[in-house]
């Protein structure tokens, strides 16, 4: 398994200082991406690896005391460890602890480095209604830039719900159906969204978005799913 994982924790015991050194070599990786301006999916990533490691640490206080255990394996759904009654191994349990409480500042402060980036993409990027909107919302249209490599992204999205023991949640997938190249595009997006009409008549007035930004920012890894991040809250706002 690539990248910073829960498996680097559970095996310190194995080797300490390579774990530490493992992790290490894996948060200057993450955020050499952040200073390259590649944010996803590396910090959503970090957010769900800190929640679950804070989770452990708080409910494994006074364990160490209890009947003689071993760590067997990580409950990834329920964030938990899983022992076995067997022989007490103590010093491994202690060993994942430390390493686990070593590594979370450090994680935070990777963290806190992708937010800052997010922030200032967020802060730089709007999203405008194209057009006339429809009452249905839920599926529609998106143009997306692309300055790096200058071009506009036609993406198309669809507001998906699930729902968990908790809660019901929303979230958007998008799929890019036509890329235009800026250097030779000579039409607005209002002409652009006319045209997409006649072409794809199943939607006669779809609900379409216009993402600016002047960022030149990589596409895939920031300005993409910033943009839908924005997007869903215009959907819902």
């Amino acid at each position: 398994m690539n990248g910073l994982h829960l498996g680097m924790f559970v095996h310190a015991a194995q080797d300490f200082e390579a774990s530490q050194y493992r992790i290490l070599a894996e948060l200057k990786r993450i955020q050499s991406n952040f200073s390259h301006n590649r944010i996803y999916p590396h910090l959503a990533q970090l957010i769900e690896l800190y929640s679950t490691l804070t989770t452990i640490a708080h409910s494994s206080e006074g364990l160490r005391d209890a009947l003689p255990k071993r760590l067997q394996d990580v409950d990834l759904e329920n964030k938990k460890l899983v022992y076995e009654h067997l022989d007490a191994n103590r010093d491994s349990f202690a060993m994942i602890e430390e390493l686990i409480h070593w590594a979370l500042p450090k994680i935070q402060r990777a963290i806190e480095e992708g937010k800052t980036m997010y922030e200032f993409v967020d802060e730089n990027m709007s999203v405008a209604v194209v057009g006339i909107l429809p009452t249905y919302l839920e599926e529609g249209y998106c143009f997306v830039p692309d300055n790096k490599q200058q071009k506009i992204y036609l993406v198309k999205y669809e507001v998906s719900i699930f729902t968990s023991t908790d809660d019901r949640y929303r979230s958007l997938k998008t799929t890019v159906i036509e890329t235009f190249d800026r250097r030779t595009m000579r039409e607005s997006v209002q002409s652009m969204k006319l045209d997409l009409v006649q072409r794809r008549p199943e939607m006669p007035n779809p609900a379409t978005y216009n993402v600016e930004t002047e960022l030149d920012f990589p596409f895939d890894e920031t300005i993409l799913p910033i943009a839908k991040r924005k997007l869903m809250q215009q959907l819902h706002s």
